[in-house]
């Protein structure tokens, strides 16, 4: 029993006098300007308000295009339940065919 008593006070003092240690300070970014945005179109009001709290315009636009319904419904649904966004289940289909009709 003494061993893994040892080995862990061992691994305790390793973590806190590594150089890993100096890594973990706060870092701050100054994040660059939003400059683009979601095209206009039914539901444009709806997605901006929904979809530019989490990630920029870019992040559609950069988007293939023409893959369709079924691929801005997994992708609506990704950031509702992957990510957490707090999009209510109305909001989601007028985004869908938001997306679907102008991306």
């Amino acid at each position: 029993m003494r061993k893994p008593r040892i080995c862990f006070t061992f691994l305790l003092t390793a973590l806190v006098f590594s150089p890993a240690s100096a890594i973990a300070e706060v870092r701050t970014y100054d994040l660059p300007e939003e400059n683009a945005e979601l095209r206009p179109g039914p539901g444009q009001e709806t997605a901006q308000e929904n979809c530019l709290s989490c990630h920029s315009a870019d992040y559609v636009s950069t988007q293939p295009r023409g893959l369709g319904k079924a691929f801005w419904e997994a992708e609506v649904t990704k950031m509702r339940k992957a990510y957490g966004a707090p999009i209510s289940d109305e909001n989601a289909k007028i985004i869908v065919e938001y997306l679907t009709g102008v991306y």
